[in-house]
C-alpha cells in the first residue's frame, strides 16, 4: 500500500468513527455538527502549538476540492452562515451549545454534478516565528503523532491497535518543487518526506525558509 493510500484509509477510518453525512438531495452535503465538536475538543484539550486537525470537502472522483457555492449552520431555532475557504477548508467554531443544539451543516457545492465527501487532515499549516529545521520537524513531528492517537480514540488504540498507521515522519509541501540533499529526506515534486531522527530534537540544522512551505503532515508508514 503506498503513502497516499494509507493516508486516505486512515483519514477515512478516522471519518467513520465519529461523523455522520448524508445528501438531502442532489445539491446538498449535510453532516451532524457534533462529529466535528468531538475533534475540535481533542485538539483543544491538547497542548498542541502548531498540530491541527482541518476540514475539507472533496470530490470522491478526483480528490480535487469540491468548490462550495454556500453553506449554513442549522439548529432547530437558529441559523448561522458557514466560513469556508477557495479550497474547500470548513472554518468551523469550537462551540458546545451548537453541540447541545444538534446543529447540522448543511454545504451546496458549485457544481451540482459532484459526489462530494468529508476530509479531515490532521495537519501543521501556520508557522509564526519558527524556522524550518530539523528541530522544527521533531517538534512538528512528535505534535502530529501525538494529535494521531489521541484522536484515535480509546476503541482503536487499545482494542484494535494493528489498524493504528505507523507515522515514520513528516510530509512537507511546498509552494514550488523542490530538492533537499539530505540522507533522510525524498522529494518528489512539490513534497518532501522527512524520515524524522530523535537525534532531530537538539538539531538547528535548517532547510530553507519556512515562507516556501505550505503545510506538514504525517507521513504513514503503512
Amino acid at each position: 500500500m503506498n503513502k497516499y493510500m494509507t493516508g486516505c484509509f486512515y483519514a477515512s477510518l478516522l471519518f467513520l468513527l465519529g461523523f455522520s453525512a448524508f445528501s438531502a438531495n442532489a445539491r446538498e452535503f449535510v453532516m451532524s455538527y457534533d462529529g466535528f465538536y468531538d475533534r475540535l475538543k481533542v485538539v483543544n484539550k491538547g497542548d498542541f502549538q502548531y498540530a491541527r486537525v482541518n476540514f475539507y470537502i472533496s470530490d470522491i472522483a478526483t480528490n480535487e476540492a469540491c468548490s462550495i457555492k454556500n453553506g449554513t449552520i442549522l439548529t432547530e431555532n437558529n441559523e448561522y452562515p458557514l466560513n469556508f475557504t477557495d479550497s474547500a477548508q470548513l472554518l468551523l467554531p469550537f462551540d458546545k451549545q451548537l453541540d447541545s443544539d444538534k446543529a447540522v451543516i448543511v454545504i451546496e457545492p458549485q457544481n451540482p454534478e459532484h459526489d462530494c465527501q468529508l476530509k479531515l487532515q490532521i495537519e501543521a499549516n501556520e508557522f509564526d516565528d519558527l524556522a524550518f529545521s530539523k528541530h522544527a520537524l521533531y517538534t512538528i513531528n512528535d505534535e502530529l503523532d501525538e494529535l494521531l492517537t489521541d484522536l484515535s480514540g480509546f476503541f482503536v488504540s487499545k482494542l484494535m491497535w494493528f489498524l493504528l498507521p505507523e507515522q515514520k515522519g513528516v510530509a512537507v509541501t511546498f509552494k514550488n518543487p523542490i530538492s533537499i540533499n539530505d540522507e533522510n529526506v525524498t522529494c518528489e515534486e512539490s513534497i518532501c518526506y522527512f524520515d524524522v531522527d530523535d537525534n532531530w530534537e537538539e538539531d538547528s540544522q535548517s532547510f530553507g525558509e519556512i515562507s516556501n512551505v505550505l503545510k506538514v503532515t504525517p507521513w504513514i508508514a503503512k
